[in-house]
């Protein structure tokens, strides 16, 4: 499904490629502009934690379709200061979501041997608490803009500071390298990751203007080895308002050792953007 979503959004951005210049329609260069987006996106979640515990690390198969049985906290939005051609853009995320549907799919345990990886058969089911705070920051510039289209390149960072939490019960131990994982046990591990991203963002005009397709794609690395984010979607603007409605993908790998393997977010987001 992602490379397919890659692949779309790519076709969607030559399109925005085509989108001339005209320096007349740019934001006024003598003064700021601002805009603030405040919205709802409820992903759904996939991919592994792989925890590092004493007595056995378990990795933990995240279920996407269960983790938003329960959504304690969210609080979202996005923010705009332009001058002319110049922005500074950030989007801010805190997120507290949780399911019980998950499972224990392996757990390695370290010894006079090695590591040992163990694949647990017996039955049993796991709960996953996520909390996470997601904040991008970055500086943009408008390469080409139209009277209804724009596109902008941005160069940035991404902080993401997750807190995960696991429950498990198990109808029987497992064991390996002479240590026993417990079949009932609970387990917490938190990451900090820093990572530089480098993207396009902007709008592509429909008819007269009012009706718009925003996107946006980044890529970067550095606490990852590499994380992406994507959005496209429909737009209608009014004078000095914005309703968007967005189908948005953010993913993050990481070495084997960290907690974070092959892990997604995506799915439908809602915002009002207020231009001012």
């Amino acid at each position: 499904m992602s490379n397919r979503f890659v692949v779309g959004l790519l076709l969607t951005l030559s399109v925005a490629l085509t989108v001339p210049a005209y320096a007349e329609n740019t934001a006024p260069a003598d003064r700021w502009t601002f805009a603030v987006q405040p919205y709802l996106w409820l992903p759904s979640v996939s991919g592994d934690l792989r925890y590092t515990a004493p007595g056995g690390s378990p990795t933990v198969d995240v279920s996407s379709d269960t983790l938003l049985d329960e959504l304690n906290f969210a609080f979202m939005f996005n923010a705009e200061a332009r001058r002319g051609r110049w922005a500074i853009v950030t989007d801010f995320i805190y997120l507290d979501i949780g399911g019980d549907e998950s499972k224990v799919k392996s757990v390695d345990f370290s010894g006079p041997g090695g590591r040992l990886t163990v694949p647990v058969t017996v039955s049993g089911s796991a709960s996953v608490d996520l909390k996470g705070v997601l904040w991008d920051l970055a500086g943009s510039y408008t390469v080409a803009r139209s009277e209804t289209s724009s596109l902008d390149v941005l160069l940035g960072f991404r902080y993401f500071d997750l807190e995960a939490t696991t429950d498990w019960n198990l109808s029987g131990d497992i064991t390996g390298q002479g240590q026993t994982f417990a079949r009932t046990g609970s387990v917490k591990e938190s990451e900090d990751l820093w990572d530089g991203i480098i993207g396009v963002r902007g709008r592509i005009g429909l008819g007269s203007g009012k009706w718009g397709i925003p996107y946006y794609l980044d890529v970067g690395t550095g606490s990852s080895t590499i994380t992406w984010q994507g959005a496209v979607g429909i737009g209608y603007r009014w004078s000095w308002i914005d309703l968007n409605l967005m189908y948005r993908y953010l993913y993050y790998d990481m070495e084997s050792s960290k907690l974070l393997q092959n892990f997604s977010f995506y799915g439908p987001a809602f915002g009002v953007n207020f231009r001012f």
